[in-house]
């Protein structure tokens, strides 16, 4: 994000000094809620939460290896009450601060995205875990990095439901939607669903919270290596479209050496098509 978007950032206290032509001149420095900082605070890429989004959504459900899900979740998290449960999620969000001034800008307000959920608990309640995802622009890569979830540069591509014309599907029996994920040019994951009929609920691994870990590497020299914290998101406005579901269809074909490979479906379920809502305001402790 940059100053030209006219964003509200936080600003630091007050300052003694004299006032120049962008705010009071004092000890504190430059400012800003991420980097970059600056004398105003609005050079920074991102601003503070709360975010809004509205995205349109491909998801096909599938089975993981038990052990190898096992093998991805930190401490503080079980597999819950259906080990190996796990989907694959493409996506194409706009999103807005709490201005909405991202709005006025399509190249600032939207991206696509993949990731990789599985199923877990902390503490008997149901959580999902994001042990790999996937965008195409630096703003959401940088604000999953912030909020602990795992996000790469990729080229995501997603064919959405139609209300006009032959170019595409209907939201309706028959219709089929694809997606697909391409990592340093390589084919990373294909996925696609015809729809048959409408879903009474929302698919389960995208409706509970998700659990992130926070993990800043090591950079200046010290004596012990940073310890990872245990996050949930914490969100509100959840709004779900009706979601229609049917056969689905998902292959993975991970880089050596990303364990990616790990994640192969053993088993694939249901697919889901439907738009989805919601604010995310930030990040609750659950282990430290």
């Amino acid at each position: 994000m940059t100053a030209t978007t006219g964003h509200t950032h936080p600003t630091a206290p007050d300052a003694a000094g004299p006032a120049g032509p962008i705010g009071p001149i004092g000890p504190i420095g430059p400012i800003g809620y991420s980097l970059p900082l600056s004398p105003s605070g609005q050079a920074s890429m991102l601003t503070p939460p709360p975010w809004h989004f509205s995205g349109e959504i491909l998801m096909v459900d599938y089975r993981v290896d038990p052990d190898a899900a096992r093998r991805f979740l930190p401490p503080g998290l079980d597999a819950g009450a259906d080990p190996g449960a796990a989907a694959a999620v493409f996506a194409t969000w706009q999103w807005c601060s709490e201005d909405g001034a991202e709005l006025a800008d399509p190249a600032v307000c939207r991206f696509s995205e993949f990731l990789i959920l599985l199923g877990c608990a902390f503490e008997g309640r149901p959580m999902a875990r994001c042990p790999f995802a996937w965008v195409d622009q630096p703003v959401p890569m940088v604000r999953g990095w912030v909020q602990g979830m795992p996000k790469q540069f990729g080229a995501i591509h997603q064919t959405r439901p139609v209300t006009v014309g032959r170019a595409g599907s209907r939201l309706a029996p028959g219709g089929r939607f694809d997606g697909a994920l391409s990592v340093h040019g390589r084919l990373t994951a294909e996925a696609s669903v015809t729809v048959e009929r409408r879903s009474e609920r929302p698919p389960a691994l995208h409706d509970v919270p998700l659990a992130h870990s926070l993990v800043l590497p090591r950079w200046v020299p010290s004596d012990a290596p940073p310890r990872p914290r245990l996050v949930a998101s914490e969100v509100s406005g959840v709004e779900f479209s009706p979601v229609w579901s049917g056969p689905g269809r998902l292959a993975l074909s991970g880089r050596p050496g990303t364990d990616l490979a790990l994640l192969a479906p053993v088993e694939v379920g249901a697919g889901h098509v439907f738009a989805y809502g919601e604010t995310l305001h930030g990040g609750r402790l659950l282990r430290g």
